[in-house]
């Protein structure tokens, strides 16, 4: 990026082009370059890293002014980057930010999430990518805490890039009477969802199913987590990368005789 040149923002996130999260994280960036937003015409909330490929896809550009643009997209969350990259912008975007989602992604959350999913499509790409959720998933939801921390975190990725394949994995506790305590610098926590299947019927009688669950932390005294600094009142940031490689493992695996 040249000095004295606006970068090149590009925004999505999984909720929908007009959900509030999205309104206000395009408040924020627009304060830092020139923004792009390619976001799902309606909410695509947990399709993780979905693409597709067996249909065709579309976009509408919403809204043209100075150093702005929106547009919409028929597809997920990583079809919006990716088609932000391929069709829509002449250049890379310089920095992608993702969210502000309405909802928590924090521990085992970011595997599904469509919003860290579109994080993961930017840092896959070599971009510095951010995905920011809220742990409210009212969509009046007060963000304004949130965007205090969000142009320190810009401001933070704008000067310092970020590693290689890379993304961060910002969490906002809920708005409550007191002011966040700060941000604190976490690891994923160990936790997992037990799914439940809520059973009806149709008038019909056909049946049909609704997926429910709890969360279960694993460590809730780990006060290195995620799921411990938003309990706690703090920001958590995750940085979060796409090798997925377990690399204590590899060595187990040849002395046990799996490489012929």
């Amino acid at each position: 990026m040249q000095e004295n040149k606006k970068p090149l923002i590009l925004v999505t996130n999984d909720d929908g082009y007009d959900a509030k999260g999205i309104k206000c994280l395009i408040e924020v960036a627009r304060k830092y370059g020139k923004v792009v937003v390619v976001a799902p015409e309606i909410g695509r909330s947990g399709m993780a890293h979905a693409i597709t490929m067996k249909k065709t896809l579309t976009y509408t550009l919403l809204e043209q002014s100075e150093d702005y643009q929106l547009y919409s997209c028929s597809g997920t969350p990583a079809d919006c980057v990716k088609i932000a990259r391929f069709q829509i912008l002449k250049q890379e975007p310089d920095f992608l930010f993702s969210g502000i989602n309405h909802g928590s992604n924090s521990s085992i959350n970011v595997v599904y999430s469509g919003t860290m999913g579109a994080a993961f499509e930017g840092a896959i790409a070599g971009i510095p990518s951010v995905g920011f959720s809220l742990l409210s998933h009212n969509p009046d939801a007060d963000f304004s805490e949130a965007q205090k921390y969000i142009s320190q975190i810009i401001e933070k990725v704008i000067r310092y890039g970020l590693q290689p394949k890379t993304a961060l994995n910002v969490n906002f506790p809920k708005v409550s009477e007191k002011p966040y305590n700060g941000i604190k610098i976490c690891h994923q926590t160990k936790g997992y969802w037990r799914e439940e299947y809520v059973e009806t019927s149709d008038p019909w009688d056909r049946k049909y199913y609704w997926l429910t669950g709890f969360y279960t932390n694993q460590e809730p005294e780990n006060i290195e987590t995620d799921e411990w600094a938003l309990a706690n009142n703090y920001v958590s940031i995750v940085p979060v990368h796409v090798d997925l490689t377990h690399y204590e493992s590899i060595n187990e695996l040849k002395k046990q005789g799996y490489e012929a």
